[in-house]
């Protein structure tokens, strides 16, 4: 029962959102007047590379602002999703300002994708394969979930209440997320390409982005195969707008409040992820009654809302 918990009270958020809520949209702009702090990571990194948040601002967008090809590519791949593109310029913008430096053409992403291929990857911890390792009685549970981001939320949800920072039959886990300790070959928090995306991101998103845009369903057993999706900028564009999609989405369908008009907040989650788990607790809130809590942004999402005029310049 313990273990169900994360998964219980998502369930039960579902059943009770739409009597409980009027569907509400979220008001644009930012929730808090100065940026939330940036994390120490974060900073220390941009130090390391003898730069400056406002230096790989300016890069990212200078690189949106020429190239043409790619802009338009982010145009057709938001509409395949049904989202407005700025969505998706926020994203980029957020990772190659707080996360890596931009590239200076699209060119290069393409040339650091090619690179991996051909590498040998898996999925694993202290020598244990995930696909075994989900294979364990704690995740009976997940059994029968077909669609990949349930199956995979599942999973994730089973790591938290089960594994995470436990001893289990005298085996001691890391206290750290899933992504982190098995979908992370080379080191922890490690993500690749334009758009930035977690290897573990795309497995739960998998059977959304093969229906929208025909692209293979990958499978944890090919790490190589997942690997080549969110480096190739095409295909991992498709993943992009996908995790955008999904937030809106889930936001509307767990808490009853329509997040699609609020750049900062997409861009918030994409950064955060767990965007199932966030929407249940506001849903929780908002149930007890009193003033509507909205959702707020974070550093990342603020600085998308901060400068959105600017960004929607780009489209």
């Amino acid at each position: 029962m313990r273990r169900l918990l994360t998964s219980l009270m998502i369930a039960v958020a579902l059943v009770n959102s739409a009597p409980a809520f009027a569907m509400q949209t979220v008001p644009a702009g930012n929730r808090n007047a100065e940026q939330p702090d940036i994390p120490g990571a974060s900073v220390r990194r941009t130090k390391g590379t003898k730069s400056s948040f406002d230096v790989k601002y300016e890069k990212v967008h200078d690189l949106l602002a020429s190239d043409h090809e790619l802009m338009a590519k982010i145009r057709k791949v938001s509409s395949a999703y049904g989202i407005n593109p700025i969505h998706v310029v926020g994203a980029i913008v957020g990772e190659h300002t707080y996360n890596v430096d931009a590239y200076d053409r699209l060119q290069a992403y393409y040339v650091k994708a090619a690179s991996y291929a051909g590498e040998s990857f898996r999925f694993a911890y202290d020598g244990e394969n995930v696909d075994d390792f989900v294979a364990r009685p704690q995740f009976a549970a997940c059994k029968g979930k077909t669609d990949s981001y349930t199956l995979w939320s599942c999973r994730e949800d089973v790591w938290e209440s089960d594994f995470r920072g436990k001893t289990v039959g005298g085996e001691s886990f890391p206290n750290n997320r899933f992504s982190a300790v098995f979908f992370q070959p080379f080191y922890a928090g490690q993500t690749f390409g334009l758009g930035q995306v977690n290897p573990l991101t795309a497995l739960m998103l998998s059977d959304l982005v093969a229906r929208v845009s025909g692209y293979p369903k990958l499978n944890e057993k090919n790490a190589g195969a997942v690997y080549k999706s969110i480096m190739d900028p095409d295909i991992s564009l498709a993943f992009v707008a996908a995790s955008i999609r999904r937030s809106i989405d889930d936001y509307k369908e767990i808490a009853g409040m329509d997040i699609s008009g609020n750049p900062g907040l997409t861009a918030t989650l994409y950064n955060v992820g767990n965007s199932r788990q966030r929407a249940a607790a506001l849903a929780a809130k908002n149930r007890s009654g009193g003033a509507t809590v909205w959702p707020e942004e974070n550093y990342y999402g603020w600085l998308i809302n901060d400068k959105l005029d600017e960004l929607k310049g780009l489209l």
